[in-house]
């Protein structure tokens, strides 16, 4: 069998071409580094191999100069930081590939998602990561998702910059507010049963631990393309221990990591090899409930991102749980084993099957069910851009420790990352939550100062009335005493009185 895998340039390589269960050709089974920015996916039941493979091809690509990302969910890709470890049974495997085998350690650099966990902490901030994505996570539905986009809309064209999601709580409660409705009038409004929903789950979301990874410093997503001094590329791992009871978190996430190199990266073609290649572990909680915007987003973003040198590997258990618009994009594919338990296991074995360019497999369904452990059914694209044949594959043994590298070491990795002083503290910026908070305080100010003005006028207006009320009273007794004071002038009241005083003398020396 001649599979068309020998490629003039530089090639990953992937294993030993098997013709069947017991026999095991010559022929190298290869990957033109070339072609890596065209995609790819590496599925398989629990348990058939998918971690090793994933190694395997990061160990080369680090070596080609290429920077890898993944999620390590399990923690078992921390052991690409420590040298394998031979044994009788990885020696009996590398040498029916052919491998020339030895114990390597690679550069790797730990992250954490809000520093939960151990490495550099990868914050986001609420409006980088966008409406669409926590929409997502939240798990909103349409109507919910076009309000929020409502909300950030508004929070951009108001100059409030949200970072946490105590932001987003702030500008979602003053959009409730009388003040906040006013604000909206021009741009239709807010239900406020559906702004109640979005807090609720917002709650929720905060409960789960989500506060840690929104805030600043934001991470900025070019520390993945960095290499080592020695020219190898740096493997960058996500650590997400803490999330696997909490899929929707994580899986967007790495869609937003993906979306916002998309953003950053300069467009380069087809490069000789690619400026990062991206795997994307547990793939089918990306798709699962993906509202419509959420699918165009991730398919736009696989679609145009290989024009700036990102390759992207899906990871998941079958090729139906991709999407079939990424899907049809994903150039190279490693199948593991497919266990068919049930009728939609069988169904979906034909789906995959179906997926896969010609094949000289009599039955490619039944080589999917009983490949081993290890073993995996190969396409790939070659140096002309076109899907090579099918071909039944003994992929090679990772040269790096197969388990995870010890607590001790990734935490003193950690520690003297020059990144660590850039990121690991978290600051606490003014936002939109102080903005408001500030803003609803002059507003309430003002009710005050106009409350209070408005007694103030109240208590003037009724002393003038008591003052003119008082003024219409005295009046008539300004009257008597005009009267009397005529009267005391007169010479009549002057003429009596001088009488009436000599009378009063006379009658006093008569006494006497």
């Amino acid at each position: 069998m001649a599979p068309g895998y020998e490629f003039d340039g530089t090639a990953l390589e992937l294993g030993g071409l098997m013709v069947d269960a017991e026999t095991l050709t010559d022929v190298h089974i290869r990957i033109p580094l070339g072609m890596l920015n065209r995609h790819g996916l590496v599925a398989g039941a629990t348990g058939t191999g998918k971690t090793k493979t994933l190694q395997l091809i990061a160990e080369q690509l680090a070596t080609n100069g290429v920077p890898v990302f993944a999620a390590d969910i399990k923690g078992d890709l921390s052991g690409l930081a420590s040298p394998g470890q031979p044994s009788d049974k990885l020696t009996a495997r590398t040498k029916s590939v052919g491998q020339d085998w030895s114990a390597k350690s690679f550069p790797v650099q730990y992250y954490a998602l809000g520093g939960v966990g151990s490495g550099i902490p990868v914050r986001v901030t609420v409006d980088t990561f966008g409406a669409t994505l926590l929409a997502k996570v939240l798990q909103l539905n349409d109507t919910q998702e076009s309000s929020l986009g409502l909300v950030f809309h508004y929070a951009k064209s108001a100059g409030l910059a949200l970072i946490d999601l105590a932001d987003l709580r702030a500008v979602l409660q003053y959009l409730t507010s009388d003040q906040g409705k006013a604000d909206l009038a021009d741009l239709g409004g807010l239900s406020s049963a559906t702004v109640g929903v979005i807090l609720r789950e917002l709650i929720a979301f905060q409960d789960q631990g989500a506060d840690a990874f929104f805030g600043e410093p934001a991470f900025d997503s070019a520390e993945f393309l960095k290499t080592e001094g020695d020219g190898r590329g740096r493997i960058s791992l996500l650590e997400l221990p803490n999330l696997t009871d909490r899929p929707a978190i994580f899986s967007t996430f790495l869609m937003w990591l993906l979306t916002d190199l998309f953003r950053k990266l300069p467009e380069v073609g087809d490069p000789d090899k690619p400026k990062l290649v991206f795997f994307f572990d547990e793939a089918h909680l990306l798709f699962d409930g993906a509202s419509k915007d959420f699918l165009q987003t991730i398919t736009q973003t696989v679609r145009l991102i290989r024009s700036k040198g990102v390759g992207v590997f899906f990871i998941s258990q079958s090729p139906t749980d991709i999407h079939e618009d990424v899907l049809a994009q994903l150039g190279s594919r490693i199948q593991h084993q497919l266990r068919v338990n049930t009728p939609n296991d069988a169904k979906a074995l034909k789906q995959t099957v179906d997926t896969y360019p010609t094949s000289s497999y009599d039955d490619l369904g039944t080589v999917i069910t009983t490949l081993g452990i290890g073993e995996a059914i190969v396409t790939v694209m070659n140096e002309r851009g076109a899907p090579t044949p099918v071909a039944w594959t003994r992929l090679r043994a990772p040269e790096s420790l197969m388990a995870a590298t010890d607590p001790a070491a990734i935490e003193a990795a950690v520690k003297a990352s020059p990144m660590y002083a850039t990121y690991a503290t978290a600051v606490n910026n003014p936002s939109a939550a102080e903005a408001l908070g500030e803003k609803m305080a002059a507003a309430q100010a003002a009710e005050k100062a106009a409350a209070e003005a408005k007694v103030a006028a109240k208590q003037d207006a009724a002393e003038a009335a008591a003052r003119k009320k008082a003024g219409k009273t005295a009046k008539p007794q300004k009257d008597d005493d005009s009267l009397l004071e005529d009267v005391v002038k007169s010479s009549a009241f002057k003429n009596a009185m001088n009488t009436a005083a000599r009378e009063l003398v006379r009658n006093m020396f008569k006494r006497h």
